[in-house]
This record gives C-alpha cells, sequence and structure tokens, in this order.
C-alpha cells in the first residue's frame, strides 16, 4: 500500500493529485511563456525600427465609453483590462494553494511563504539603498519584487532543463506568493482620489458574487456581466482594476460537490488560463516592452538611480532574498532539502526568479507614469531579466545531468497505466 512521503521532505516527490495540478499549471504556463517572450522582441524591435511611430499611435489610441470614465488607450485597456484576466487566474491559484495545495498547512506553508517574503523585502530594501545613494526617487520600490513564471519557465524550456515537478511546483509556489504581495501593494500604494460611492458599488457586486456562489448558482451569464461591472466599479473607484480580478478568483469555489467533476475555480482556471497566457499577458507585453534601446538610453539605466536599483533588486535582491529565505527556513523548521539536490539547485532557482516582467512592467507604469525615468525602468526591468535567465541558465545546465536522471525516474510508467511507477512504490504518495 503507498504511503505519503515524510513531510519534511523539501523539493522531494509530490503526491500524484498534486503533481497533476501543478503539472497541468505549468504546462500551460510554459507554452504562454514563449509567447510572450515572442511578444516581447517583437515589441523591442517594432520600438527601434523607423515603424516606432506606429507602435506609439496604436499604444496611445484612446477608444471605450467616456460616459462611464472608460476612455482608455490601448496600453490601458491591456494593462488594466486585460492583465485583470491574468490576475484572476492568479487569485484562483493562490485560492488552490490555500484550499488544497502546499499552502493549506502552516508547516507545509513555510518554507516557500518565507522564501517569497524574504525574495520580496530584499529586492525591495536593494532599491531603497541604491536609489537613496544616487539620491533617487523611492516610488520605484515595489517594481523588483515580483516573479514572471512564465517568462520563467518559458526559460526552462528554451534551455530544455529537465527539473523535476517538485522544482518547478516550489517556483510556482513563489510566483503565486509574488503575486499576492504584488496585488496588496497595488490596491494599498497605488490608488488614485478614492470614488467611496464606487467602491461600495463594486464591494456590493463582490458580495453578490460571493452569494452566487455559496447557493450553487451555475451559468456565466451571471458572473460574467458581474465581474465586468465590479471591475469598471473598481476603476471609477481609484483603485487599479486588476484587483477585481484577484478577488473574484479568491471567491470562487474550490472544493467539489459530490456532482461535480470540478469545482467552479478548475473550471474557470482550465478555460481561462491559456487565455491568460496566451493572448492577454503577451498583450499587455506588446503594448508595455516597446522601449528604445539606442546607446544614450542603455547608459541611463546604468547611470540613473530608479532604474539600476530595479536591476540590482532584480538579479542580487532575489537571488539573496530567495536562498537565504529557504536556508533559514530549512535551518529553524523541520524542512530537509532531498538528498537528491543541492543547494546549487536552490540558488539557481533564486537566480531564475530575478526574472520579473510582467507585474514589474505593471508596477514600473504604476509608479512613473508617462515620464523618461519609467521608460528607463521598463528598460532596466528588461535588461535585469535578461541578465537573471543567462545566469540561471548557467547554473541550470551545469546540474541538467542531475535533473534528467530525477526527471526519468520520475516519468517511468513501464506498466503503461498512466500513473508513474514511483507512485506505486512502497514508500511513494499515490494520492
Amino acid at each position: 500500500m503507498a504511503v505519503s512521503p515524510p513531510r519534511n521532505s523539501f523539493l522531494g516527490l509530490l503526491p500524484w493529485p498534486e503533481r497533476q495540478a501543478v503539472a497541468r499549471a505549468l504546462r500551460t504556463e510554459t507554452v504562454g511563456g514563449l509567447v510572450l517572450l515572442a511578444a516581447a522582441v517583437v515589441a523591442l524591435v517594432w520600438a527601434n525600427t523607423p515603424f516606432s511611430s506606429a507602435y506609439t499611435t496604436i499604444r496611445d489610441f484612446h477608444f471605450g465609453i467616456p460616459a462611464l470614465g472608460l476612455d482608455l488607450s490601448v496600453g490601458h485597456w491591456t494593462s488594466d483590462g486585460l492583465l485583470t484576466v491574468f490576475f484572476l487566474v492568479a487569485g484562483i491559484e493562490l485560492k488552490r494553494e490555500l484550499v488544497v495545495g502546499s499552502l493549506r498547512t502552516p508547516a507545509t506553508a513555510a518554507l516557500p511563504v518565507i522564501a517569497a517574503v524574504c525574495g520580496m523585502a530584499v529586492p525591495a530594501a536593494l532599491y531603497a539603498a541604491t536609489v537613496a545613494a544616487g539620491e533617487g526617487s523611492m516610488d520605484g520600490w515595489a517594481v523588483p519584487m515580483a516573479t514572471d513564471i512564465a517568462f520563467a519557465l518559458a526559460v526552462l524550456a528554451v534551455i530544455s532543463t529537465h527539473l523535476p515537478t517538485a522544482l518547478r511546483a516550489f517556483l510556482l509556489t513563489l510566483a503565486v506568493v509574488d503575486d499576492l504581495g504584488a496585488i496588496l501593494i497595488i490596491a494599498v500604494f497605488f490608488t488614485s482620489d478614492l470614488n467611496y460611492w464606487a467602491l461600495a458599488g463594486a464591494s456590493a457586486g463582490l458580495v453578490v458574487f460571493h452569494l452566487l456562489q455559496r447557493r450553487r448558482v451555475r451559468g456565466w451569464w451571471w458572473y460574467v456581466p458581474l465581474g465586468v461591472v465590479v471591475w469598471a466599479l473598481l476603476y471609477n473607484g481609484g483603485i487599479h482594476a486588476t484587483v477585481a480580478g484577484v478577488a473574484m478568483g479568491l471567491l470562487l469555489r474550490t472544493v467539489r460537490d459530490q456532482d461535480e467533476d470540478e469545482s467552479p475555480a478548475e473550471r474557470t482556471g482550465h478555460l481561462l488560463h491559456p487565455l491568460s497566457a496566451g493572448l492577454c499577458v503577451p498583450l499587455f507585453a506588446l503594448f508595455a516592452a516597446g522601449v528604445g534601446v539606442s546607446g544614450d538610453a542603455l547608459g541611463k539605466v546604468f547611470t540613473t538611480p530608479e532604474p539600476l536599483g530595479v536591476i540590482v533588486g532584480l538579479v542580487a535582491g532575489k537571488l539573496l532574498g530567495i536562498f537565504a529565505g529557504t536556508y533559514l527556513a530549512a535551518r529553524f523548521t523541520r524542512a530537509r532539502l532531498n538528498p537528491e539536490l543541492a543547494w546549487a539547485d536552490v540558488l539557481a532557482l533564486a537566480t531564475l526568479a530575478g526574472i520579473g516582467f510582467t507585474v514589474a512592467l505593471l508596477i514600473g507604469e504604476l509608479a512613473f507614469p508617462g515620464t523618461a525615468v519609467g521608460e528607463h525602468v521598463k528598460a532596466a526591468v528588461l535588461i535585469a531579466s535578461l541578465t537573471a535567465a543567462l545566469l540561471a541558465t548557467v547554473l541550470l545546465r551545469r546540474r541538467n545531468a542531475v535533473y534528467r536522471r530525477l526527471y526519468e525516474e520520475e516519468n517511468l510508467d513501464e506498466d503503461a497505466d498512466g500513473i508513474p511507477d514511483v507512485y506505486q512504490r512502497a514508500g511513494s504518495s499515490g494520492t
């Protein structure tokens, strides 16, 4: 009879249901990350060709419903509108982790949460120290705090690294906690003048959403119009509209009823995850990553305190924060590193977490709206993400022989029953 692995096994074999859920999410994120990478390249090339004026014209073109306060540019529709779908999926993933995943108990949540919190705090501190030394603006302190899971997985796909599922799951969990931190930062620190009537209406809409879930009301025709209304009210209320996506994701029911094949959260996630990863986030990247890369512009990235602080925060801060947080959590809790892996693997993963594309660009736009510093910060995010990707590639490739062996052992299925043999041996988790 199969039994669960030791609870103190860190980066060991995941339980089979958890591994299936993680694998589905990672497949979508990997494909979406490759599309995201392509969109970023197109944006950079387009913005640095003789046709750059067309790029600016399209990005700044306004349309919408002015009477409802929704006359936005294409760039704003992608950041305030399409990214709401991304944050809705992030909210669903966070809810799943909290209810049935690795964050459901304090014992299992402690290590990834501590690692993620340190991975946010240290980059922010290094940014603050850098801009203080250069007498720059503290407004961008939150830019280097977030990890872009899709971009990170795209890098892994490009370099063909056979990372074990547990390592990828750890990266996914870090990104989920990062997203929660980014959401709270956006909601608390990047708000304009508040319209309390609009916020009250949005709150009422979320209460209705919750009641519909509790009463098991089904049908997209209830939830989609209600979600659009909540989004519009939050936007007009002065809070970044993407918060609406997170709130609704957290309200969706995650546990299945006896007569259900999938819970509402699972159904919604399966439907929207490909849309988010394959369309919404790449379109945001297309209109956010188009920055000039002339010699003068690149020079300012390394000589202006704000973009320099972003680079230091993402490349050095993420590495130091996540590695130190993981080590301290393992040192002072019962968690122990999988004996098949080394601390060099955690270091490589911490380096990879320095890829902070989507949310970093979004917070950069909010911190420095329409300014030259904002453009330099965007360039800094791209440079830092590329640097982190290259460093992580070197570190991961050195250990790829170990990853390949673990990957093959983890996926061996000699009896062809669809379940890897490792889950059917004594001492492994098959449930």
